[in-house]
């Protein structure tokens, strides 16, 4: 009977030790997610306080407002659009691996796209759209292979298009309108069936690309 009680008592040790692995580990991860959006938060200026509850000192950024997590409190969604933000993004971004949703349109948010963001590998819409961003598209979002909404339209980013987004098969809605890029405009993969108008506005794009007749990047920088 003795040896009973001690082989339970080991096994409720366990899985007492178990559940405070399992806790801790939970805790980490929502830490270094709450990390990143902290970042995030401290790289903007707030004049709304719409960030007003990210708070750096909880567990995990699942209850902050605009923070969406899922049933494993990794966070899904960030929902920031029209909120009166500036200031620039941060490439602790990338660290948000099971984001989905990014979400910053119609805000004033300068500086360029971080180059990270290719790290998010969940991520289906990025939303930039209606910003003061600039420099170049990145081309590690080539390597965001379940991206269905891409929209930087009314930016204010130059260089050319990106051939990696070419081979993103997801893409669905691209939209790169009233920026400043160059070159042609892809016209494989996913773009073939994006319309035209998506593209508008860029004084020095020069139209759909020929293929195997021109190079698409000629005075392009």
């Amino acid at each position: 009977m003795a040896a009973v009680f001690k082989t339970q008592s080991s096994f409720l040790k366990l899985w007492g030790l178990l559940a405070v692995v399992l806790a801790v580990a939970v805790a980490v991860k929502g830490n270094s997610e709450g990390d990143a959006l902290y970042a995030l938060r401290r790289s903007l200026s707030d004049p709304g306080n719409v960030l007003q509850s990210w708070d750096p000192n909880l567990v995990n950024p699942c209850t902050w407002f605009h923070v969406t997590c899922n049933g494993d409190n990794q966070v899904t969604r960030v929902d920031l659009g029209n909120s009166k933000l500036s200031g620039h993004l941060v490439p602790e971004l990338g660290k948000l691996e099971h984001l989905q949703y990014l979400e910053l349109y119609k805000n004033n948010i300068q500086g360029t796209i971080p180059k990270e963001l290719g790290n998010l590998k969940s991520l289906i819409s990025l939303d930039l759209y209606n910003n003061n961003i600039s420099g170049t598209i990145p081309t590690s979002l080539g390597k965001l292979k379940n991206l269905v909404f891409l929209r930087l339209n009314d930016n204010k980013l130059t260089g050319p298009i990106p051939r990696e987004l070419t081979s993103v098969s997801s893409l669905k809605v691209v939209d790169v309108s009233n920026n400043d890029l160059c070159g042609t405009i892809p016209t494989s993969g996913p773009f073939e069936h994006i319309p035209l108008n998506n593209f508008e506005h860029n004084p020095r794009l020069e139209g759909p690309e020929l293929l195997g007749l021109a190079t698409y990047d000629t005075n392009c920088s």
